[in-house]
């Protein structure tokens, strides 16, 4: 069966943290020159009794907006690694809420940066093998519910938003191939400690993100170069075929580095992370739907897709543009 991309939403908490609002908590940071390097100018807070489950039930009920989407949801994938509770699974409760049918599997995908590539990579194989015909794609963080007020690694960076994606047979085939990947020795370079069962050791902070920033670039800049030139030999493709590229919004220094690693003219590569900040597992989602509002995007374009960073892990395919919303 070919799966298409039928709709993309996403939602953003309205309370939002500036530079001045950081440089009133730090007085001795110097924000230009941090704004500078990282191209964020506008991070988006959650609100203190806001969870990744709730704004995932607001990106999704702008998709399902009728009972005829409601009962035909055949599965619901919640990418997010700031879930509600340990257990149960957010997406049972995120079913609930949305009143999807009970004939629906509905299970959570623990992964970062690189979440939206591996749930599409799940949900359209769950399409492609029969066993659903249309489902939900939802990515949601609070992930500056982590961060320390004093952390200027990832304050500066970090937003709280949601995406939701409607995944369906189509007429056409426009997913993949994918290219993914993982690399587990470098897995507390991006960590929050005292998380889940393992305790922090003495002098390590608990329950707040951790960031080592000059690791996790480096990794970015060896893995994500050698991604996309094995997905463009999967695909058959040239560099000069892909019509646009849709990174993980990182940050400038991130998304300008790549630019330069792999020759691509800037005006192939779509960013938002200024007035959106980096949302993780939504980023991607977000960045097309803005791109596709703002007329990037046209059917039958090539859109080339990559996610890095937590785990450490990547990964990367090609869609074929299918829609204008």
């Amino acid at each position: 069966m070919k799966v298409e991309i039928k709709a993309i939403e996403y939602y953003l908490p309205p309370q939002t943290e500036d530079g001045q609002v950081l440089k009133n908590d730090n007085p001795d940071w110097r924000i230009e020159e941090i704004e500078k390097k990282t191209g964020v100018f506008v991070r988006h807070i959650s609100e203190p009794g806001q969870t990744a489950t709730d704004m995932a039930e607001l990106a999704g009920k702008k998709i399902i907006t009728n009972d005829g989407i409601r009962k035909d949801i055949d599965f619901l994938i919640l990418v997010t690694q700031s879930p509600d509770y340990a257990l149960p699974t957010s997406a049972c409760i995120l079913q609930d809420r949305l009143g999807i049918k009970k004939e629906c599997a509905a299970f959570d995908v623990n992964l970062g940066c690189s979440g939206f590539i591996y749930g599409l990579a799940l949900g359209g194989s769950l399409i492609e093998s029969k066993i659903a015909k249309k489902g939900l794609l939802i990515c949601s963080e609070t992930y500056t519910k982590y961060i320390d007020k004093s952390d200027r690694t990832c304050r500066p960076l970090f937003s709280d938003g949601a995406s939701a994606v409607l995944l369906a047979v189509g007429e056409r085939n426009t997913l993949g191939p994918f290219e993914m990947g993982t690399d587990g020795s470098g897995y507390s370079d991006l960590i929050v400690r005292s998380s889940g069962m393992r305790k922090a050791k003495d002098g390590e902070k608990e329950g707040k993100l951790f960031m080592n920033g000059s690791n996790v670039f480096m990794f970015t800049m060896d893995v994500v170069p050698r991604c996309i030139n094995e997905l463009l030999k999967k695909a058959e493709k040239s560099i000069e075929e892909i019509d646009l590229f849709v990174f993980h919004q990182a940050s400038k220094l991130v998304i300008d580095n790549i630019i330069r690693r792999l020759n691509l003219s800037s005006e192939k590569v779509f960013i938002n992370y200024k007035d959106v900040g980096n949302t993780v597992s939504a980023s991607i989602p977000i960045a097309l739907k803005d791109a596709s509002e703002q007329g990037y995007l046209k059917k039958k374009k090539l859109v080339m897709l990559v996610g890095f960073g937590v785990g450490l892990s990547w990964g990367a395919c090609l869609i074929e543009w299918g829609m204008n919303i």
